[in-house]
């Protein structure tokens, strides 16, 4: 028997309980009975018993969801990974430590937590169960720390081999972190970048062109940016054997002093930036009777025997030159209000008159709290201050506004002005990864670990954490609120102006929509979306004799959208890019 259902013109089709005998060589169909009256879940219930199936009730002692544990955006982060080859990545050797290693890094994308927290957040996601770590506790993670920084150099050495090539261009920058424990022979008080008066660990990241981390060092708080230079040229000559490469680094990473030992060794090119101070020195020195720079073009390329040797690219910017003089003069108004403010002071102490030291110790905390002492020349004497400006250093300042100077090594005819200025732009990619270090989404702070190994080695498991989330964030970036249009017409844009969307991607951001019609989403939304596909354990019938059956919650169309731009992560085998329908090749 089964429900046949007729077409009935323009009235509501006939629902029939119908079965087939076979007479001869036809089928002949008998109706039962005309179950058009029935309600459609009547309808629905007999058609499953028909088949075979059994129904039970939909109550709570019938059937029971016991257990959900959210595994979309584990399942996502697994899918990238299993793209990027991590399991090759970090040991070709399977091992606990590898596995507990690979569950580190997914959960600091999921949800970034100490590593004794780690532990409990196995539970909250089926990240456990993905990744075989249901057993493991903290002292697994701990020994797995230990494990994969022995391992680290060989990882390192993986990634550049298939990332850094001969003659390519590395970004690198530093940064540090507060330190709230005690007993770390790494904290060290020093320039701290948080901003906070606490020993501060230093770390720092060497990226390839276009941003993807490579490798990773850590040094003591108070290691300044130059002596952490020599660190990197040793491992990309010695560690990742590349004979010639490119490397680009701020103005304060890049002193003379790196520069010329950067001069003695050969097959070593570098692109950084000059000092305002330098910058000053050099324009004043030109001769009245040169043309001026920027008469036909914001970019123009010099020479200086300062820097003999070098390519100096002087550029103008008009939106950084307003916004400097924007800045300066609230900021000299606001020292003015300030001063104002202790002249008022000094008049109303008429008994007990203030002394020009006690002024003068005011006087200094102010013109020093928006660092702009060099503007202003103080009058201070018993019960008395008067302050003017120096306008003549003022209007000094402001004829450099906007003006930057890039000093490479390289010659013209390997990369042209415009390349020189978008490759040291591109060094705001380091820049973007410790943003993302420290931001909501790895939380590489606060740093906890007491051991300097263990330090080191929680440093290493974000700079993978990180390597993984790029690559993820790279190919949804069509569901992000990112341009996408930035990066393939780099060569196109002016290299000096302030970068404008284009109107594909301005449109993207007026509709809040992607091409193909999703909503956008913030990274953290799209992962706590990806989040409401869960991992449900079902009950059927009662305790004693129930059926107990996993079932995961159907994904919805945005989701699979999600699974299917992440298969466009290249797919990594073996330390190769391994082609993808025959559209990709090794690089």
């Amino acid at each position: 028997m089964y429900i046949d259902v007729i077409p009935n013109r323009n009235s509501p089709p006939a629902i029939l309980l119908r079965e087939t005998q076979r007479e001869g060589k036809k089928s002949v169909k008998t109706t039962l009975a005309n179950l058009s009256a029935l309600p459609p879940e009547a309808i629905a219930a007999l058609r499953v018993i028909l088949k075979g199936g059994q129904l039970v009730e939909a109550s709570a002692d019938r059937f029971v969801v016991e257990r959900s544990l959210p595994c979309g955006h584990v399942r996502a982060i697994k899918t990238a990974m299993e793209k990027l080859g991590m399991t090759e990545l970090i040991s070709s050797k399977p091992c606990k430590e590898r596995d507990v290693v690979l569950a580190m890094i997914a959960q600091r994308i999921v949800r970034p937590g100490s590593k004794l927290e780690s532990v409990a957040l196995f539970a909250d996601t089926t990240l456990a169960d993905d990744f075989n770590v249901t057993d493991a506790d903290e002292n697994d993670l701990y020994a797995a720390m230990d494990w994969v920084l022995e391992r680290q150099s060989f990882i390192e050495k993986k990634l550049a081999k298939r990332h850094v090539s001969e003659g390519s261009m590395v970004f690198y920058d530093v940064s540090s972190s507060s330190y709230y424990g005690t007993h770390c022979s790494l904290a060290m008080r020093g320039k701290n970048r948080d901003g906070l008066a606490l020993p501060s660990i230093v770390y720092g990241l060497l990226t390839d062109f276009d941003g993807r981390p490579v490798a990773i060092r850590v040094y003591p708080g108070n290691t300044g940016d130059p002596a952490t230079v020599p660190d990197q040229l040793d491992a990309m000559r010695t560690d990742f054997g590349v004979g010639r490469f490119v490397i680009v680094g701020d103005r304060g990473m890049l002193t003379q002093p790196q520069i010329a030992r950067l001069k003695e060794q050969e097959g070593c090119g570098w692109i950084s930036c000059l000092r305002s101070s330098d910058i000053r020195k050099l324009l004043e020195s030109r001769d009245p009777s040169d043309a001026p720079l920027f008469t036909q073009s914001n970019i123009a390329e010099i020479t200086h025997p300062d820097f003999p040797g070098e390519r100096l690219i002087a550029c103008y910017n008009a939106f950084l030159a307003a916004d400097r003089e924007r800045t300066r003069n609230e900021l000299l108004a606001c020292t003015e209000e300030l001063l104002k403010k202790l002249s008022r002071e000094v008049s109303r102490r008429t008994r007990t008159i203030l002394s020009a030291a006690e002024i003068g110790m005011k006087a200094g905390r102010i013109i020093n709290k928006y660092k702009v002492a060099k503007h202003f020349t103080l009058d201070i004497g018993d019960g008395r201050i008067a302050w003017t400006r120096k306008e003549e250093g003022i209007a000094r300042e402001k004829a450099l506004d906007g003006i930057y100077i890039v000093r490479t090594s390289e010659a013209a005819g390997s990369l042209s002005m415009a390349d020189v200025v978008r490759a040291y732009k591109r060094l705001g990619n380091v820049e973007k990864a410790f943003r993302t270090f420290k931001g909501i989404d790895l939380r590489v702070r606060p740093i906890h670990h007491r051991l300097e190994d263990r330090i080191r080695a929680h440093l290493f498991l974000c700079m993978l954490a990180y390597y993984v989330e790029w690559h993820m964030r790279i190919a949804l970036a069509p569901v992000l609120y990112v341009d996408e249009d930035l990066e393939p017409t780099r060569t196109i844009r002016d290299p000096v102006a302030r970068a404008e969307p284009s109107a594909k991607s301005q449109a993207k951001r007026d509709s809040k929509t992607s091409e193909d019609g999703w909503p956008l989403r913030r990274w953290d939304g799209l992962l706590q979306n990806m989040a409401t596909i869960t991992q449900n354990m079902c009950r059927v019938g009662e305790a004693k004799l129930a059926i107990r059956f996993p079932r995961m919650t159907e994904s919805n169309e945005y989701q699979k959208r999600v699974f299917a731009l992440l298969e466009q992560v290249p797919r990594w085998l073996n330390n190769q890019l391994c082609p993808v329908n025959g559209t990709e090749k090794a690089t």
